[in-house]
């Protein structure tokens, strides 16, 4: 036996991808009579960041990681968390008389 062997990773990593410059994120291409599918990004509008093109289930992937990432960001932002003073204002601290709020003021 010689070395170690590296094996494949069992999770996928979202990579960061950018607008395809040469339909610029349109998909498509322009032909001389017809507007085209984009062969560089797979007619998506989207490369890996490192300039690579992506295979069509690759890139599927990618959409979906980027997309769950998207949505759980959007997620966060309707929902804000208080911070600073107006915290002990948002819930019940249970300091209260018989459990209730108390606010001290």
């Amino acid at each position: 036996m010689t070395g170690k062997r590296r094996l494949p990773s069992f999770k996928k990593t979202a990579l960061e991808l950018v607008q395809c410059p040469l339909c610029r994120g349109r998909a498509i291409t322009k032909g001389v009579f017809y507007e085209l599918p984009c062969e560089r990004c797979n007619a998506s509008g989207w490369i890996a960041a490192s300039g690579e093109e992506l295979t069509l289930e690759e890139l599927v992937t990618q959409l979906g990681l980027n997309l769950k990432g998207a949505m759980q960001l959007i997620e966060q932002l309707k929902n804000p968390q208080a911070s600073g003073p107006e915290v002990t204002y948002q819930g019940s601290n249970r300091r209260g008389a018989g459990g209730t709020n108390y606010t001290g003021d």
